[in-house]
């Protein structure tokens, strides 16, 4: 069984930068089939990790895991300078967006495979918050029919993950992280896992971030009903970034 799951962009088109895809609680690679290949179909070239492993007695050295982790999914993930077609960017989800935060936070965060920025998606707020059995969980994760379908369908699913605590000691150091790259937060406006008011501080407290909200999204909102707008919200900030966070497309008037 391989490592990661790629997504190539349109044969013939030059790549223009990579996306590393770090899923949440209870997820495998196969829940981000779609948002894959929707990035990938816009020339990015798309790598997708499993999970990453968090041991609450050792938060450090889970932290030390998943940086090589990063670094090796995108040291060859095509050929470049340094093994990367830039801007490299993560998208975390759910715990896996809160990993995301706090590896970059540390001083002693790898170089070695560093972001030129992140995407945290559905990041949970602190305290515990019990979900109840599977449909109990596919409310809470999203209303997308074809969603719940593939993650009900998933054999490699963790049903029942969402009622994990993500360690309190994780979520305050991916709070009080400074990522040092331009950051896009996102979150469903109806996801009752979010601290709304906490993610706002985060975004206020960092130079380059951004906290778009997703309305009526719920807790998997990289896969919601919404996930076409979520994932060109995605490549707007792709595309900013590479214009060196100048809006490409700007309004000057507007009826609605």
């Amino acid at each position: 069984m391989t490592e990661y799951t790629d997504y190539y962009g349109p044969e013939g088109l030059r790549t223009r930068g990579t996306v590393v895809v770090v899923p949440g609680r209870g997820e495998t690679r196969a829940t981000y089939t779609r948002l894959g290949k929707r990035l990938a179909a816009e020339a990015y070239r798309v790598r997708v990790v499993d999970a990453p492993g968090i041991d609450a007695d050792d938060l450090a050295g889970s932290l030390t895991r998943f940086g090589k982790q990063l670094a090796a999914a995108a040291k060859d993930s095509a050929p470049g300078e340094d093994g990367v077609v830039r801007p490299l960017v993560l998208v975390g989800a759910d715990r896996g967006a809160v990993a995301v935060a706090a590896l970059l936070g540390r001083n002693d965060a790898p170089s070695s495979g560093r972001p030129d920025a992140v995407v945290l998606a559905g990041v949970p707020g602190r305290g515990a918050t019990a979900v109840g059995g599977w449909e109990d969980e596919l409310d809470v994760r999203t209303a997308c029919p074809a969603h719940r379908g593939t993650l009900t369908e998933d054999a490699g699913i963790r049903c029942g993950a969402l009622d994990e605590a993500v360690p309190e000691a994780l979520l305050a150091a991916a709070y009080d992280s400074e990522p040092g790259v331009p950051t896009l937060l996102l979150v469903g406006d109806a996801d009752p896992l979010a601290d709304r008011e906490a993610l706002v501080r985060a975004a206020k407290s960092l130079p380059r971030a951004r906290l778009s909200v997703v309305r009526d999204a719920h807790h998997d909102v990289l896969n919601d009903m919404q996930h076409r707008s979520v994932a060109a919200e995605i490549v707007t900030f792709l595309e900013t970034l590479r214009n060196e966070l100048v809006p490409v497309v700007t309004v000057d008037s507007s009826a609605w």
